[in-house]
């Protein structure tokens, strides 16, 4: 991908909710806004069938978007079997990247968490079948979500451990430690962060310096996590720079060399080289 010094840092949104209403008065000026940040891409994950549907309709009509498919844990308890198998025909659509976001919370615990757990695992055999990467999303669960990721790649070693599929999938906002990414990393996953990085005292920023971002991906979970100096509004993909910004003041380099690298992390995870030949 070329960096243009003329031209802002190229980014791409890994993680953006924009099937919510709260964009539904100005989604072409927020897609601009975006644009003029320099951001290429937008990932937006479903969280239940209804938005994973929304999130492809989104993908079909803007370029610029791709979609992810899944039901998060905090749906689970609303979730048939049948909804699980519709998820899977939907990820056949050419612009669906992911499975997700899924995975377990218990900071809410809005569904039982032995329904999380049960509807967690089906999609990340959905994953497996479609050898798809997968979107996770952990909140005081995470001992519990890697040892679900730890069981499904002891079952399937071979989800996409192939030379073109190395990357799994990414643990989105995460809230782990140093160690634990150290873990994810080896088995095949991302991390990535939104604002919080900005935040004053974020523990998040002090893993990141132990990790470097050779393993990262950027995110701005919109419309939440919203960064400084932008918090308490809404949040929306253009914001990704203040992220890319802070990252590099804290490890004294570029900005675009942080918006490079997390954006070729990016698009290798999701295979976006594979569908358009210009990213």
């Amino acid at each position: 991908m070329n960096m243009n010094p003329m031209k802002p840092p190229l980014y791409i949104d890994s993680h953006a909710h924009l099937f919510y209403t709260d964009y539904a008065e100005d989604f072409e000026q927020v897609l601009q806004r975006a644009k003029d940040s320099g951001v290429e891409f937008i990932i937006v994950p479903g969280t239940d069938l209804l938005s994973s549907q929304e999130a492809v309709h989104l993908a079909e009509k803007y370029h610029c978007i791709f979609a992810c498919v899944g039901i998060h844990p905090h749906e689970a308890a609303k979730a048939a079997d049948a909804d699980i198998q519709s998820i899977e025909e939907l990820s056949r659509h050419p612009k669906v990247v992911a499975i997700g976001e899924i995975g377990l919370d218990y900071h809410y615990d809005f569904s039982p968490r032995d329904r999380q757990s049960a509807v967690f695992i089906s999609q990340m055999e959905v994953a497996v079948r479609r050898n798809l990467p997968v979107v996770i999303h952990t909140r005081e669960s995470q001992r519990d979500a890697f040892s679900i990721v730890n069981a499904v790649i002891s079952r399937y070693p071979h989800w996409r451990a192939g030379a073109a599929f190395s990357r799994r999938g990414v643990f989105h906002c995460f809230p782990g430690t140093a160690e634990e990414a150290v873990g994810i990393f080896q088995q095949g996953f991302y991390i990535s962060y939104p604002g919080i990085v900005t935040f004053k005292n974020s523990e998040s920023l002090e893993v990141l310096k132990h990790v470097g971002i050779e393993n990262i991906l950027l995110e701005t979970d919109s419309p939440y996590m919203s960064p400084v100096p932008l918090r308490g509004k809404r949040n929306e993909p253009a914001n990704i720079i203040y992220i890319g910004r802070k990252i590099a003041e804290t490890f004294n380099v570029t900005e675009e060399m942080v918006a490079q690298r997390t954006t070729e992390n990016t698009i290798r995870l999701f295979g976006l080289h594979e569908k358009f030949s210009d990213v």
